[in-house]
């Protein structure tokens, strides 16, 4: 697939973008949102120059089928992924198909839901100095990537993009939001962490961890912006993981690694990466799609 086929940034005739972010660009439609996943890739916050093609359909249909797979337990605030089924003029623009999602306009709750259930990347790195993640206690000698004896709830800040989310502990987390809706969205995100390793495991994945971002309406908390997915999560072969060094993965830590081996001190403009790191994280993102939906990626 040739970089010519990738979005860079989604244009609707007549509207302006209200927000484009590090991966999506966000559209006002009346009492909807038109969020658009585009083919950037970040990294440590910076946005990169290179596009991975078709990363922003599989994103969606990742999502989407998370949202669909829980819709009877937890609220969501997806309407469809079908431009034919939206409003003019999407059903006219078939570079946005299969890269969109037409939702209902929530609050969002301006905090990331963390769920770790194995110590990798940052946690370790905060393991290994403090023995805690995120000022949370846990046993001595524990190795890089070992299960956690339970998964760990670590919010954090929501920060805007170009600055980094900073970890907040409960008690600040219930500044930001009500004591009762932080227990809520603590209770519901750990609940599908552990539903969607669960069933990850049965497909021979590891979810290894997971942001969530949630939002609030009229009947309380609910699922926003993506699931689940390569860019959110942390998803590792099972039958090739081995306690005490980094896993292979299925998500952006493929990039992630090979940035970590650059000269860059992890501020914009972001480097190129070579073509076979581009390449090799097309296809863990094709695959972990397939692994998990039990579809074949047809783009």
């Amino acid at each position: 697939m040739s970089a010519s086929s990738a979005l860079r940034a989604a244009e609707l005739p007549g509207y302006e973008p209200i927000h484009r972010g590090k991966v999506r660009d966000l559209f006002a439609l009346g009492d909807a949102l038109l969020i658009v996943a585009s083919d950037r890739v970040s990294a440590f916050d910076v946005v990169l120059p290179d596009l991975l093609p078709n990363k922003g359909r599989i994103l969606t249909g990742i999502s989407e089928f998370w949202f669909r797979r829980f819709e009877d337990s937890a609220r969501h605030h997806l309407l469809t992924t079908r431009i034919a089924e939206m409003p003019a003029p999407l059903p006219d623009l078939p570079e946005l198909d299969g890269r969109s999602m037409y939702v209902r306009k929530v609050k969002p709750v301006m905090a990331e839901f963390v769920v770790r259930g194995y110590l990798a990347g940052s946690a370790f790195k905060d393991y290994r100095a403090t023995g805690a993640v995120c000022g949370i206690p846990l046993p001595e000698g524990m190795q890089e990537s070992d299960e956690l004896p339970e998964p760990l709830f670590t919010p954090s800040t929501k920060a805007p993009q170009g600055e980094h989310d900073e970890n907040i502990s409960f008690d600040q987390l219930c500044t930001i939001v009500s004591p009762e809706v932080a227990e809520e969205a603590r209770d519901l995100v750990m609940r599908l962490y552990r539903e969607a390793h669960s069933y990850a495991r049965q497909k021979g994945i590891l979810l290894a961890d997971t942001k969530i971002e949630l939002g609030m309406d009229e009947q309380g908390i609910l699922l926003i912006d993506e699931l689940f997915t390569p860019d959110s999560s942390r998803f590792w072969p099972a039958d090739r993981y081995q306690p005490g060094r980094s896993q292979p993965s299925f998500d952006k830590q493929i990039v992630r690694n090979a940035l970590e081996e650059m000269d860059w001190g992890k501020t914009p403009p972001g480097p190129h990466l070579p073509q076979e790191i581009l390449d090799r994280a097309q296809q863990a993102y094709r695959e972990i799609y397939q692994r998990l939906t039990g579809r074949e990626f047809s783009g």
